[in-house]
């Protein structure tokens, strides 16, 4: 059997939902992100992260209508998070922690599966790419720094309010050399 609208307008929740395509996926993964991004700022005391969620978030969606509609997301708007990610990842004073232990209370756990849903995202839209549909060079360049922000901003928060992030080093791959 294969599912199909039933023609009530009541009983459809989105108007690709029965489509067999990695892009109704993808739609549904970014409007999951703006809802996570939409607590987050809930979260949050008016402040620079705040501010940089609210200007970031209808981006999101902006994100999600690129896959089917005109896109977008802009060179401007990759500059600007780009800025955002640089400024507030400049704020941590460990940066030679590589990676952390995902950890926090509040926005930043909330933070923390943005940055998860974010790489989902990412591979979502690998996903539609393989499927052959064209996708514009901004998305997955956007989605890719929308991770590492989400990251930066993890980190900033932890330290604002003195929580530790132990640095999580993995047994499963060597170490990488350090830089000369």
């Amino acid at each position: 059997m294969v599912l199909k609208f039933s023609g009530d307008i009541d009983e459809l929740a989105y108007p690709f939902i029965f489509e067999d395509s990695p892009l109704c996926d993808f739609e549904i993964l970014t409007d999951e992100l703006c809802t996570y991004i939409g607590l987050v700022i809930s979260q949050l005391d008016d402040g620079e992260i705040q501010q940089s969620l609210i200007w970031l978030q209808p981006r999101i969606f902006h994100l999600n209508g690129s896959i089917r509609g005109k896109c977008g997301i802009f060179e401007d708007d990759i500059g600007k998070l780009k800025a955002d990610y640089h400024y507030f990842r400049d704020q941590v004073t460990d940066s030679n922690k590589r990676f952390v232990l995902p950890r926090g209370v509040g926005a930043v756990v909330q933070l923390h599966q943005c940055r998860s849903l974010a790489k989902k995202v990412v591979r979502q839209l690998v996903k539609v790419d393989a499927a052959g549909k064209k996708i514009p060079p901004t998305l997955p360049r956007f989605s890719n720094l929308l991770v590492n922000y989400l990251f930066a901003l993890t980190r900033v928060l932890n330290q604002q309010t003195g929580i530790e992030e132990p640095e999580y080093i993995s047994i499963n791959y060597p170490k990488p050399e350090p830089k000369k």
